[in-house]
C-alpha cells in the first residue's frame, strides 16, 4: 500500500503520462494553504506543500473571529495546521519557490530556491499578500498590537477609542468610514502625501462625520511597550491616540501568478472562478491572493473548496457520473 492508502498501481495508473510525483503541489503555508493540504490528503492524494515561512500575519497578536478559537496567535494556528497536515502525509518543503512552469496540462514544474525540482499533476497558489508598510519610527514596535491594517479583523477592539488613518486617496476614505461601526473619534493622517481626494464625495462624508485630515508628515510613534502614547509630526503638533489602522498599498507575495500568466486583477490578484480555478488550466489559487475578504477564516475556506474542485478534476471518468442537462421550462 502507498502511504495514503492506496494501491501503488492505483496510485500509478492515475498520475498520468507526466509521471509527476505528486498530485498536488501548494505553494504557500498559510491557513489557505495548508486547509487545502490537509483536505486533499484526507482525499488520499499526494500532496507537496512549499512554504517560505514569512507569512503576512506572522506580527499579528491575535486572529480574530476564527470559530472556536478566539485569540488565536498565528504561530499557534499555523503549528496546528501543519501538526495535522504531517499527520496525514502531507510532505511539508521549508523553501522559497522560485519558479513554476507548466510543462503541459497534467504537470507542473517548481524550481525551489535550494535547487530542488519538484512536479506535481495540479498547482494551488496560496500565495498571499505583503503589505507596504510607511517608514515611521515606533511602528514595528507597536504593529499588531494597536496598529493594524484590517479593520474587519480589528475594528471591535478600538470600540470608543481614538483612532488614527495612516494613508491617503479612496483607501483612507473607506477604511475611516468603516471604521466608523465602532468608534466616531477618528483622523486621517496622510504622512505628508496629499490627500489625494479626488471624489467631492469623499470630502462630503469626512465632513458630515466629522473626521479630519492632517497632511503633516508623522516624525515618529511614542509608546510604551506596544501602548500607543501619541503620533509626533514634522511641525511639532502632537496627537494623542489609542489605535492606528494603517490604509496601505498591497502586492503579492511573490510572482508566481504572473510567471504563469494568470488573468490578474488591477491590484495584482489572481482572477478565479467560483471553484478558485485560474484562466491556467489545472492550476488554483486561493487565499489573499484572490479578490475578496482578507480574513483568516475566509482563506481556510477558500482552500477547502478549492481542494474539492482540484480532487474532482483528478477523478477518472470512469469514476464519475455524466453531468445532467439542466430541464427547460
Amino acid at each position: 500500500m502507498s502511504d495514503n492508502g492506496r494501491t501503488k498501481e492505483s496510485s500509478e495508473g492515475e498520475r498520468g503520462a507526466s509521471g509527476a510525483p505528486f498530485d498536488i503541489a501548494i505553494v504557500g503555508g498559510g491557513p489557505a494553504g495548508l486547509s487545502a493540504s490537509i483536505w486533499l490528503a484526507r482525499y488520499l492524494h499526494r500532496v507537496l506543500l512549499v512554504d517560505s515561512g514569512d507569512p503576512r500575519n506572522w506580527e499579528t497578536r491575535g486572529i480574530n473571529g476564527f470559530l472556536g478559537h478566539p485569540g488565536i496567535r498565528p504561530v499557534e494556528l499555523r503549528g496546528m495546521g501543519r501538526d495535522e497536515a504531517r499527520q496525514l502525509g502531507v510532505e511539508l518543503v521549508d523553501a522559497m519557490c522560485e519558479t513554476v512552469t507548466k510543462i503541459d496540462d497534467d504537470c507542473f514544474e517548481l524550481v525551489l530556491a535550494t535547487g530542488e525540482v519538484r512536479r506535481a499533476r495540479r498547482l494551488l497558489l496560496a500565495i498571499g499578500l505583503k503589505d507596504v508598510w510607511p517608514d515611521i519610527p515606533g511602528l514595528e514596535q507597536i504593529y499588531g498590537a494597536n496598529a493594524h491594517v484590517c479593520p474587519d479583523c480589528d475594528g471591535y477592539e478600538c470600540r470608543d477609542k481614538k483612532v488614527v488613518v495612516i494613508g491617503h486617496g479612496r483607501k483612507a476614505v473607506g477604511m475611516a468610514l468603516n471604521l466608523t461601526t465602532w468608534t466616531r473619534e477618528i483622523i486621517i493622517c496622510t504622512n505628508g502625501e496629499a490627500a489625494d481626494f479626488d471624489l467631492a464625495e469623499y470630502c462630503e462624508k469626512l465632513d458630515a462625520l466629522n473626521i479630519p485630515v492632517i497632511q503633516a508628515p508623522i516624525t515618529c510613534i511614542k509608546h510604551s511597550g506596544t501602548r500607543i502614547h501619541s503620533l509626533d509630526f514634522e511641525d511639532s503638533m502632537s496627537l494623542d491616540t489609542d489605535k492606528i489602522f494603517l490604509a496601505v498599498e498591497q502586492y503579492p507575495a511573490d510572482d508566481l501568478g504572473a510567471q504563469l500568466r494568470c488573468d490578474r486583477d488591477a491590484g495584482g490578484h489572481i482572477i478565479v472562478d467560483d471553484a478558485y480555478h485560474t484562466s491556467v488550466p489545472n492550476c488554483y489559487a486561493a487565499g489573499d491572493i484572490v479578490p475578496g475578504p482578507q480574513l483568516a477564516i475566509a482563506a481556510t475556506s477558500d482552500g477547502a473548496i478549492a481542494s474539492l474542485a482540484i480532487h474532482k478534476s483528478l477523478v477518472p471518468d470512469a469514476r464519475k457520473l455524466e453531468k445532467l442537462e439542466m430541464a427547460e421550462y
